[in-house]
């Protein structure tokens, strides 16, 4: 399936019932007076989050959604139907634009979070409504208004704790396939990936994040060429970037300007993105012997001067990555605990003033 991370949609709420003119007409009841009933409501159409979804492919073949009318009113004071809300599953991640204004109408995060796109119609009203002390016998009634229409631009940041950040051919996809239970496609030339592979990496009872393995970045992606450059910002809602490199190319390109090459682009598209949390791997290990591979990491890091975290892996035998996934698990505790301890000073704070 193609990945699509961006789309354009028509969402129409449905039409309010119109209300309706009736009259009482009973048997030995003159001047039954009026009992036209309201219409009944439109549907409305909402965006709802799945974590089933990692894509907005299936929108290039449906485009317009469209909610149910409410149905018009009758005698005896009966109200009409409300329409049907309509409700169109969205990967989690997708932001929701309004196409015309650029408006940001919602971000949706979770698993079955709603969010309403387009508002359904109002009711009309039946003559009833109308009734008063100087109008005993009302022959107005009203229309229901029209449903919301709106013009949506869908955009998906894909939601993954971990993103892989690094040249085609550095084993980023390898490196996936070792540590999750994702199978993308494997091969020696540059693109492999076409689109981001999510896998789900599990440590221990009840313990698992998410990776994102992103198309690779080539010298001048910031201008448009390669793939890489089209998914980078599905890269800003990670936790962790984790820089893979390849110690021992084919093309025997320098480790060290490889990276380089990728902080450039990295700086081009975002300056932000250098300052997020950023891990060096060091990869392909098994492809020297172990004397040599050593050599090799130290100079890199030490030409680098590099300060973060470095591990030493090979992605295909599987070494070094059981630690690196342990962890990158600590870390994403350790920073969720930050984050609820920062959220929950504001409150207490709040909390101690109002007493």
């Amino acid at each position: 399936m193609r990945f699509v991370d961006e789309t354009k949609i028509k969402v129409i709420a449905g039409d309010g019932g119109n209300g309706v003119v009736s009259f009482r007409r009973e048997k030995y009841i003159p001047r039954g007076g009026p009992d036209g009933g309201d219409g009944g409501d439109g549907g409305s159409v909402f965006l709802i989050g799945s974590h089933d979804l990692n894509t907005l492919s299936d929108f290039r073949t449906v485009r317009t959604y469209t909610a149910r009318p409410g149905t018009k009113g009758s005698g005896r004071n009966m109200t009409g139907k409300k329409g049907d809300d309509l409700f169109v599953q969205v990967p989690n991640g997708t932001l929701v634009y309004d196409e015309n204004t650029g408006e940001l109408i919602g971000d949706i995060t979770e698993h079955d979070q709603a969010l309403l796109v387009a508002q359904g119609g109002f009711h009309g009203l039946g003559n009833t409504r109308y009734k008063s002390s100087v109008n005993r016998v009302p022959r107005q009634c009203s229309e229901g208004s029209e449903g919301e229409r709106r013009e949506l631009r869908l955009e998906l940041k894909v939601l993954a704790d971990v993103g892989l950040l690094g040249l085609p051919n550095a084993g980023k996809s390898t490196l996936i396939r070792a540590v999750s239970h994702a199978t993308p496609k494997v091969a020696n030339y540059p693109f492999t990936t076409l689109h981001p592979n999510l896998g789900v990496v599990d440590v221990g009872t009840s313990q698992s994040f998410v990776i994102a393995d992103i198309p690779g970045l080539i010298e001048g992606a910031a201008e448009g060429a390669g793939l890489g450059i089209q998914f980078l910002k599905h890269l800003s809602r990670t936790r962790i970037l984790l820089h893979i490199v390849d110690i021992a190319p084919y093309d025997q390109i320098d480790p060290v300007e490889s990276i380089k090459i990728i902080l450039n682009e990295l700086e081009k598209y975002s300056s932000d993105m250098l300052n997020e949390p950023r891990w060096l791997i060091l990869n392909k290990t098994d492809l020297l012997p172990d004397e040599e591979a050593n050599e090799i990491c130290d100079d890199i890091i030490k030409r680098l001067d590099w300060k973060g975290p470095s591990y030493r892996v090979s992605a295909v035998s599987k070494t070094g990555t059981q630690a690196l996934v342990f962890d990158i698990m600590t870390y994403i505790e350790e920073e969720k605990d930050r984050i609820k301890t920062a959220e929950a000073r504001p409150e207490a704070e709040n909390k101690d003033e109002a007493e």
